[in-house]
């Protein structure tokens, strides 16, 4: 009589996103579990068991591999080995060859949980400071310059904050294609997130564009771009007077008006141009 061997199970392993100390206990317990890791960049995950004194066999599954060793894991784990996918750094799945995999899985009825941890697109929408109420995680983007556009400007009217990966030698060309289509919308660009230089540079359109454009700028980033906010009709709904007086008190205490305006604007409900405008009308007729 033949034994049945029980199929093992695959472990969704999110991974730090840069500081090795984010990995959650849970994690590092399943790595020292699973008879196999399978990563999409050997190099960094083996730095990351090495630190954890962690000593299991490591194989490569990324995009230009996982056909292959998508089918050579399915057979592991049908001869019930447990394996650990981790992504380059992260949660796997996102913006990885992880999610073809999980199909794969469920095609072939291989049981998969996750264990989840740290991911660059929710930490730096939280570290911008803009709506976390709804978002949309749109990864990387066409990099060709008429399907740039035409992806923009499908997206421009969108109320939701948008969330973009990209390289560091085509941030500032995407922020050029973003003011083109969307023109000056507030930016959040947050680079090496949790590591030593982490940094989130915040403002309009242009004034990031600009303080970029000469930087010989290194690292991974994320880029985070407000929602659209239609403008209301500047006459019936708010107070002209109380706006006024704001913004003076604000520029009697040393702020500008450009500055004064974008403050103001979302205790209003509505964008800085139409409180611009309401100030600016009111001005004229004095």
């Amino acid at each position: 009589m033949t034994e049945h061997k029980e199929t093992g199970t695959l472990f969704l392993t999110a991974t730090p996103i840069g500081n090795l100390d984010d990995i959650t206990i849970r994690a590092l317990d399943i790595l020292k579990k699973v008879d196999i890791v399978a990563a999409e960049d050997t190099r960094r995950t083996r730095k990351l068991l090495s630190f954890y004194d962690i000593h299991k066999p490591l194989i490569s599954f990324r995009e230009h591999n996982k056909i292959y060793q998508g089918q050579k894991i399915i057979g592991m784990l049908k001869e019930g080995k447990n394996v650990a996918l981790c992504s380059d750094a992260g949660m796997p799945v996102i913006s990885d060859p992880g999610e073809d995999f999980i199909r794969l899985c469920i095609d072939e009825d291989i049981p998969f949980t996750i264990i989840p941890g740290a991911n660059a697109a929710i930490s730096a929408l939280v570290l911008s400071g803009f709506s976390a109420n709804t978002f949309l995680y749109l990864g990387f983007i066409p990099r060709k310059k008429k399907k740039k556009r035409e992806f923009l400007e499908n997206i421009s009217k969108e109320p939701h904050t948008l969330i973009f990966y990209e390289s560091p030698k085509r941030v500032v060309p995407l922020l050029e294609a973003v003011y083109e289509v969307m023109g000056d919308r507030r930016v959040c660009v947050v680079r090496e997130l949790t590591k030593i230089h982490e940094e989130a540079i915040r403002g309009e359109t242009t004034q990031i564009i600009g303080e970029l454009k000469d930087r010989e700028l290194r690292g991974e980033f994320t880029i985070i771009i407000e929602g659209f906010v239609e403008e209301e009709n500047d006459g019936d709904y708010l107070d002209v007077t109380e706006i006024v007086s704001e913004v003076e008190k604000l520029t009697s205490e040393g702020m500008s008006k450009n500055d004064a305006f974008k403050k103001i604007a979302p205790k209003y409900h509505t964008s800085k141009r139409a409180i611009y405008s309401i100030y600016l009308t009111y001005q004229e007729k004095k």
